[in-house]
């Protein structure tokens, strides 16, 4: 990234607590910082000079992305869970240190609390994780004091120090039934659930009649308390206290674009987090569903016990095609909170992408004047791009979309349902395609473009030169658009030869490219989820006898998926006014669902 790119993302960045990812040229996470204020913070890397060990870092900074938390502790926490996750080699400290502590109550019949740094399946009751080991050591002490378990071995055979002290239940001395460990153990839970107001009053007013009777060091004492107190019971929303397995989706759209964020949270903590931002031509709540679908599909996560979701997403659906994981809308309490973190972090991702947008409008003729040198052409004012779709051969679709000096001309972008092939055929799907859109411009005697990029390599070139030149007489230039190991924008393939030309990641020429790719890609998978979601359902029920157009209307806009229908009688069935012979061949067509054997999304092939 450009030292202007730098400038201008340092413009744009909020006032707000949240983490900092800086990365090298290769992408790799090389540090990880937290901020209460990130403009300030971040910009000091850039604006400020350095010296040692903080020099080395910036010279090796080529660009960097935020979190935004919604206080400083968040951020810290975060902090430490993403320098465990990767592991930056500037962040030397944080990257060698212990895991933060819990705090337990163990399940025994005299139990304590104590403090670890690992959460078991132990029937043990887990507060936490906490950012500060003498805090959390200081407050476990001072609950010992206010509200005391048993703090010694059990094998004394007097009472021991402890409870002599106040600090100790006393199992030593004499039986504690399980009713008092019981009531105990809910005060002590009220109290690291936050509930420490009276508590904190009470040190508040013993701080001041000691610094009264000149008792500085005893008000010294109570005025730790009341900040190991702060520090440790403070309400949490990155760290949750429910350890399940989760992950959240959220978007935020506007203006025809969506921004996606996603949260993988592993053992309350937040582990990982994920973003896309693209252009949405449908309802934002279904192209969430479909990103989710394909998020676990086609990138190989596992899926979680949870995945939570904002209002308005079908729940029903994405929990069926998810192998019924619970799929959930929280409304109130951390879940509720860690979702809104997430769709604030989706806005101010797309606002970051429009102000970058706004900011380099002028460089888009930029881009392709370097992309046209690349090519040795000369400019390209006009390009078309094209992307096939399908899932094993089934509902084969073609998208085009196109580019006019450098910007996306959605009126002229082109849907195409594949009619002369069977199966999966790259060369073929792409003859048929390039046949049908230049013979209809060459019939109608429209303009030619000055470019055509096929997602692919040389088959697809191969197969659009055969017609464009052999067929229809025609010479446009064709380019694949190449994608490296982790399907991301890598180079073109070009010329007599088939030559790769790289492009220079930082040029505009690049970004352009990516941008086209990204898109015809998103074009042609909306496009398909859309055929393949009109087909699926209405070809079963074509295919029984007796269910006519009038029929099959009637039950698609009753039941409208296939699972209502599972779950539907056949005198339900008959209550739309449909015979018992036809009621019972449609629910012969629909039986209880078994698991699936292939994805029910499009995927890139």
């Amino acid at each position: 990234m450009s030292r202007e790119e730098i400038n201008q993302k340092l413009a744009i960045l909020p006032e707000l607590p949240g983490c900092y990812i800086m990365r090298n040229k290769e992408n790799d996470i090389i540090y990880i910082g937290k901020a209460k204020n990130l403009r300030s913070r971040v910009k000091s890397y850039f604006h400020s000079k350095h010296e040692g060990k903080t020099a080395l870092l910036v010279a090796d900074i080529d660009h960097f992305e935020f979190i935004v938390t919604k206080t400083n502790k968040e951020s810290l926490l975060l902090e430490i869970s993403l320098i465990k996750q990767y592991q930056p080699k500037y962040n030397i400290k944080l990257k060698q240190g212990s895991m933060y502590p819990y705090l337990k109550i163990t399940n025994e019949r005299d139990p304590q609390l104590v403090i670890t740094s690992t959460v078991e399946e132990d029937g043990g009751i887990y507060f936490g994780p906490y950012p500060n080991v003498y805090a959390a050591t200081e407050t476990q002490q001072f609950i010992q004091k206010v509200y005391p378990l048993r703090k010694c071995s059990k094998n004394q055979k007097r009472a021991c120090l402890y409870y002599h002290m106040g600090q100790c239940i006393g199992c030593c001395d004499h039986e504690v039934s399980v009713e008092e460990y019981e009531q105990q153990i809910s005060r002590i839970t009220r109290f690291l659930n936050g509930e420490v107001k009276e508590i904190k009053q009470n040190l508040v007013e013993k701080m001041g009649k000691a610094a009264s009777e000149m008792n500085f060091e005893q008000a010294a004492d109570y005025r730790d308390q009341i900040r190991y107190i702060e520090a440790t019971v403070e309400k949490q929303t990155i760290m949750s206290r429910d350890y399940t397995n989760r992950d959240v989706f959220a978007f935020h759209m506007d203006k025809g674009w969506i921004s996606i964020q996603v949260f993988l949270l592993r053992q309350s903590t937040v582990i990982k987090r994920e973003a896309a931002l693209f252009p949405s031509y449908g309802k934002p709540e279904e192209e969430l569903v479909s990103f989710i679908v394909q998020f676990y599909q086609e990138q190989n996560h596992i899926l979680p016990k949870e995945i939570l979701v904002p209002d308005g997403v079908d729940i029903e659906l994405l929990s069926e095609t998810l192998d019924n994981t619970k799929v959930h809308v929280p409304k109130r309490g951390n879940k509720k909170s860690i979702l809104d973190l997430a769709i604030t972090n989706s806005e101010l991702a797309l606002n970051e992408k429009f102000m970058m947008i706004e900011r380099n409008k002028n460089k888009t003729v930029g881009a392709i004047q370097e992309l046209s040198e690349a090519l040795g052409s000369t400019y390209l004012e006009t390009i078309e791009a094209f992307d096939h779709s399908n899932i094993q051969g089934t509902n084969p679709v073609s998208a085009m979309v196109v580019y006019k000096d450098g910007q996306p001309d959605r009126k002229s972008y082109r849907k195409y349902k594949i009619k002369t092939v069977e199966g999966s055929n790259e060369f073929a799907t792409t003859q048929e395609v390039i046949r049908r859109r230049y013979t209809r411009l060459l019939r109608e005697q429209r303009p030619l473009p000055d470019l055509i990029l096929m997602d692919g390599g040389k088959v697809q070139i191969r197969a659009a030169k055969e017609v464009l030149e052999d067929e229809l007489g025609i010479y446009i230039p064709v380019a694949g658009m190449v994608k490296n190991n982790k399907h991301k924008t890598a180079s073109l393939m070009f010329g007599d030869e088939n030559e790769l030309v790289e492009l220079d990641p930082r040029s505009q020429a690049f970004h352009l490219v990516q941008r086209i790719q990204d898109e015809v890609h998103r074009f042609a998978i909306t496009f398909h989820r859309q055929v393949r979601g009109k087909n699926s359902f209405s070809s079963q029920l074509d295919q029984i006898e007796g269910v006519g157009p009038k029929t099959r209307t009637k039950v698609l806009r009753h039941f409208k998926t296939m699972t209502k229908i599972r779950e539907a009688s056949v005198e339900d069935i008959q209550k739309l006014g449909i015979p018992e012979k036809v009621a019972s061949s449609i629910k012969d067509v629909f039986p209880k669902q078994e698991k699936r054997t292939s994805p029910p999304w499009p995927m890139k092939k």
